[in-house]
């Protein structure tokens, strides 16, 4: 037994998934596909912008995503599980983030579901993965960034790239997720990794 009094084995293995208003539902979508890949619970917590986003920019619903999880909360819950830091969890990872929940969590203010288990993973210096989509940046957004990385947030933007040789939205997707995916620690060779080998 643990010093807790729980083996390592018998600890549950939990990512929160947290999607909000920005464009790239699909990101999240993704990411809960693909955590199956891995013997994890999936928790999530959708805004309700976020359920909007959804409808607006894929097939889905807020009932087919929350079927992709194993437990789902109600943003305004804000006595749910994962509102503790006693709640054992891998990391939480916004995706995608928007820079009002951004704006939030930088600035402390916990006024749903989303910014407290943010604001509870950053005070049990747990990883929190904050998968920021906005385009220009002006400097409230910069500003915001900066703070919320010194408390020890990972700031991974959706970013493009092309090294792996994309032909699909779908691949430069898995590559985003899989990036995310590495800062909680999974690790998957399901998209093309850097090699250090050139092609000339």
């Amino acid at each position: 037994m643990g010093i807790e009094g729980m083996s390592s084995a018998a600890r549950p293995d939990r990512v929160l998934v947290a999607m909000t208003g920005a464009t790239g539902a699909i990101l999240g979508v993704r990411l809960l596909e693909r955590l199956k890949e891995f013997d994890v619970e999936r928790h999530l917590i959708v805004s309700s912008w976020g359920a909007r986003t959804l409808l607006h920019e894929t097939d889905l619903d807020l009932d087919d995503v929350r079927s992709m999880a194993d437990v789902t909360y109600k943003i305004t819950d804000l006595g749910a599980a994962v509102s503790s830091g006693s709640f054992i969890t891998r990391g939480m990872i916004v995706v995608p983030c928007s820079v009002r929940t951004l704006a939030a969590i930088a600035s402390g203010v916990t006024g749903d579901l989303i910014s407290r288990a943010a604001d509870v993973t950053l005070k049990e210096r747990k990883p929190l993965i904050l998968m920021v989509r906005e385009s220009p940046l002006n400097m409230i957004h910069l500003e915001n960034l900066i703070k919320v990385s010194r408390a020890g947030a990972h700031i991974v933007p959706p970013m493009i790239a092309f090294y792996g040789r994309p032909t699909t939205v779908d691949q430069l997707v898995d590559h985003i997720v899989t990036r995310a995916l590495d800062q909680v620690g999974l690790h998957s060779d399901a998209t093309p990794r850097w090699d250090g080998e050139l092609g000339i």
